[in-house]
């Protein structure tokens, strides 16, 4: 056994979110394996101490939407540990819209995409633009079986969309009629597994949630081809890719990720695979044959979730005599390592949009209230100055989607009581759940959940569709209460 000393593994959790690798994954590491979990809100500080403590060298783990621009902060301050998959892989987990900017960096196919910041600007192309077309919830949490995904057939019905569901930015694709999609999963960027989604008869979304089949047959070289190229354009350990097959016989993107559900089994595989990167020496490479999805495909999926540790034999050609020639059977998708990247790709500064973007309203204010660019006569006053600016900046903040003005609560941010106040009005969600709510988002973050995007809730452990309807219907009563001001 070779003496090559092992690099200290840490498996990343947070409350109340699903875990991908638990330690049985890394079947076979003879060290002890650390677990280290961040407990949301202010725990920035307290998680970067317990990883410097516990001296962890690799911290394996998937970070949610809304976790993800805290941990690229985390992982700058821990630059000693590498994060693996790295904040760049998992740049695609943080919403669609960064879906598109990686696929379009990168040259891989996705429908025509239409991202907008600016609500004039939207509703300018939406009333002229041709329809049926998709609009999606960008950020925050995972589709949910295609809750947050719409099609829209006229631009009334995207006026009504859009006024309930507040979605920022403005997400729109070109909608593609499509025979099916495909799933395709993967590990040093060789599928392990792939399948067909099929929509039911005159539906289009394929997700099974939603009365979609699967099956496992004869999975296109085409599609898996894509995924592997997106794997490779992340640098992924592991990798998902959600592939469109159009009636036009085009293959798209539409969805990928490090974040994916999988049975354990493939979960194993991505603890082989990890242990044999990190030290080739001491652990042996995955053998995962292509197409073995078409085998396990057979086995009834209620056993299939409970099958660990699934191995293969690898074929070896016999010979009868010395002087056979040797028989070379090379792999269509070999096991790759992934080589490690030390810049940014996607730094926050240029490409977190959801937190930096700054509306051209509220920009040309700023630039007015420099005193330097005022003509101010003796007669006026700076608080004239500044309150000219902030009229044009309620004026500004009062555009709806052609609908009658309605009050904006805006920046808006609840204290702790208020919020606690707010909750004891939804039915359902009692003092507990409140705790475990805020202390999940913050006051900040539970805010804008309320007033923004209520779908965030669903990321909270023990919240359901119901219980956000019950929150939304809530605060269209309860924020006459908190904002008063007429912007009429």
């Amino acid at each position: 056994m070779s003496t090559t000393k092992l690099p200290t593994i840490g498996l990343l959790y947070l409350d109340h979110v699903l875990r991908f690798f638990d330690k049985s994954n890394f079947k076979g590491w003879p060290d002890k394996i650390e677990t280290v979990c961040y407990h949301w809100g202010n725990d920035k500080a307290r998680f970067v101490r317990e990883v410097k403590s516990k001296n962890i060298d690799i911290l394996i783990g998937n970070i949610p939407a809304t976790a993800y621009e805290t941990f690229r902060e985390i992982a700058r301050e821990l630059p000693d540990v590498r994060f693996l998959p790295s904040m760049d892989t998992q740049f695609a987990n943080k919403s669609k819209e960064n879906v598109t900017h990686f696929c379009e960096k990168h040259d891989l196919p996705i429908p025509k995409t239409d991202i907008f910041y600016e609500k004039d600007e939207a509703m300018a192309f939406l009333r002229k633009t041709s329809y049926p077309k998709i609009i999606k919830k960008s950020y925050g949490p995972s589709n949910y079986g295609g809750y947050f995904v719409h099609k829209v057939d006229s631009f009334k019905e995207v006026v009504e969309l859009l006024n309930k569901k507040k979605y920022h930015p403005i997400y729109v694709q070109e909608f593609v009629p499509m025979k099916a999609d495909i799933r395709v999963m993967l590990i040093g960027h060789k599928p392990v597994c792939a399948f067909w989604r099929r929509p039911p008869e005159g539906e289009w979304l394929t997700n099974t949630s939603q009365g979609g089949s699967m099956d496992y047959s004869d999975v296109p070289k085409e599609a898996l081809q894509i995924a592997v190229n997106a794997s490779k354009a992340a640098k992924a350990e592991y990798w998902a890719s959600d592939i469109a097959l159009g009636v036009d016989g085009k293959y798209r993107i539409l969805e990928c990720a490090t974040a994916f559900a999988a049975f354990p089994y493939i979960r194993d595989w991505i603890g082989q695979y990890i242990m044999w990167t990190l030290c080739s020496e001491r652990f042996k490479k995955p053998h995962i044959p292509l197409y073995n999805w078409e085998e396990l495909g057979k086995i009834r999926t209620p056993l299939l979730r409970t099958m660990r540790n699934i191995t293969f034999g690898e074929y070896t050609p016999s010979s009868d005599s010395a002087d056979s020639a040797a028989v070379t059977n090379p792999e269509l998708y070999p096991l790759l390592p992934v080589e490690l990247q030390l810049d940014e790709e996607w730094p926050s500064e240029s490409w977190n949009f959801q937190d930096n973007y700054t509306p051209k309203s509220k920009a040309k204010i700023v630039t007015d209230l420099h005193l330097e660019n005022q003509d101010v006569s003796e007669d006026d006053g700076l608080e004239d100055v500044i309150g000219d600016g902030l009229e044009r900046v309620l004026n500004d903040s009062n555009d709806e989607f052609e609908v009658d003005a309605e009050v904006d609560a805006g920046e808006l941010i609840l204290t702790t009581s208020e919020l606690e106040n707010f909750f004891a009005g939804v039915k359902g969600i009692g003092p507990k759940l409140t705790e475990v709510i805020i202390s999940t988002l913050g006051e900040e973050g539970t805010s804008k959940a309320i007033y923004a995007d209520p779908s965030v809730f669903l990321t909270v452990k023990n919240i359901q569709q119901k219980k956000v309807d019950a929150i939304i219907a809530h605060w269209d009563n309860f924020k006459t209460t908190l904002v008063t001001t007429d912007f009429s």
